[in-house]
């Protein structure tokens, strides 16, 4: 059999893209795979797990199940790690499926008759399709539950459900920078989470830990990033932002709740950062893949704590810089010993993983496996980290 013609790719992807205005979550996967079985060409469809673990199979009627293929130490799991496609030793084709630069699972195209995988326009249209794909399953997941089962691997407690519907995409790039997150234990946190918006020339970046755990803590923060959004999106500044989760969270709670957090804005034309941090741990800013003195300004009390104190703190980046935030649970995670996970070592995997040039979201999800690893049984606060990387190339190491 010849290889597919372009114009027989375009109908395949024209056939996706028409049926998916009506698609339920359960019908993405077969619809896919019939598209492309006239291109000679058989698909299965991997999600991701929400801790970033396993690739699981989206099921297909007729197909026997596929169980979950781990992430390290396997050929798809390198193919989602490192945003690259890989032909397995079957001649199967792997293809990374993303939606913008978020990191969604991967696609295996499986060819029958003599096509060549190593050619190299093959490659770009899987890719050009498992892009188009990644779209549709973000925005046809919500439609039920059956893409969210698939990506489960166990079930969610309240704290955790409440953040899966207020937390935006895990990565988003611009052509300037990368911003990426995550968030663990992902089955069972409360107070910890993030937020992002990139507008114009300025990137907005907070990261924000509730006091206390599970839901009441996922509550404070719900009622801080609410507030801090509205404001944000009424054109108000970081001060004013500030002072508007005061407000709401003074309303909401009357028993001295509060949020710590990081509140900071990068102008992505001259590399000027402005921040608060509301009794948060000073952000590390990573220079030439080494931590240079951390953010010490604009401090001030916890969101929720009526400090009116106008205090901004002020850094000038260097294209390539990374500035990594982090919540309390990641340095406090403590081994068999009682030992803190701590800054140092913090600081230590991040230059580590920056040396070996790998992506942002895959930068934090192993340092997130770092910190798992390092407890001692379950976790006991969760663990939040967030990348933001300034610079070109970074955006294309987190495309195919």
């Amino acid at each position: 059999m010849t290889a597919p013609s372009g114009q027989e790719w375009l109908d395949a992807m024209s056939e996706v893209l028409n049926r998916s205005h009506l698609f339920q979550p359960d019908e993405i996967a077969t619809a896919v795979a019939v598209a492309v079985e006239r291109l000679g060409c058989r698909t299965r469809m991997f999600l991701v797990d929400e801790g970033q673990r396993a690739l699981r199979a989206v099921p297909q009627p007729g197909r026997p199940d596929a169980g979950p293929i781990e992430i390290d130490d396997t050929l798809p799991g390198e193919v989602f790690c490192l945003v690259r496609t890989k032909v397995a030793e079957d001649g199967a084709l792997w293809v990374p499926m993303v939606n913008g630069t978020d990191r969604i699972g991967v696609l295996e195209f499986v060819f029958t008759g003599a096509v060549d995988v190593d050619d190299e326009s093959l490659r770009r249209r899987c890719e050009t399709l498992a892009g188009l794909i990644g779209h549709l399953v973000t925005v046809t997941e919500p439609k039920g539950d059956s893409l969210v089962q698939v990506r489960r691997a166990e079930p969610m407690s309240a704290g955790a459900e409440l953040l899966s519907y207020l937390l935006p995409p895990l990565t988003i790039s611009s052509d300037r920078l990368v911003l990426s997150a995550v968030l663990e234990p992902r089955y069972n946190t409360g107070g910890d989470g993030f937020d992002y918006a990139l507008d114009g020339s300025l990137a907005r970046i907070m990261i924000f830990d509730g006091v206390g755990h599970g839901l009441r803590a996922g509550l404070a923060f719900t009622v801080a990033v609410v507030a801090i959004r509205a404001a944000r999106r009424a054109g108000l500044g970081l001060y004013e932002q500030a002072r508007a989760a005061d407000a709401a969270l003074l309303e909401q709670f009357n028993d001295a709740r509060f949020v710590t957090a990081i509140l900071a804005e990068l102008d992505m034309d001259t590399g000027r950062l402005r921040y608060i941090n509301a009794g948060h741990p000073a952000p590390i800013l990573l220079r030439g893949g080494k931590a240079v003195p951390e953010l010490s300004g604009g401090r001030r009390l916890p969101l929720g704590l009526d400090d009116n104190r106008r205090r901004i703190g002020e850094q000038t980046l260097e294209p390539g810089d990374r500035l990594l935030l982090y919540t309390d649970g990641v340095t406090e995670a403590r081994d068999a010993r009682g030992e803190m996970f701590g800054v140092d070592r913090l600081i230590e995997q991040a230059e580590q993983h920056a040396a070996e040039e790998l992506p942002a979201p895959e930068t934090l999800r192993r340092l997130a496996r770092a910190v798992g690893s390092f407890h001692d049984g379950p976790a006991k606060d969760d663990a939040t980290l967030v990348l933001a990387e300034w610079s070109t190339d970074s955006a294309r190491r987190n495309l195919p």
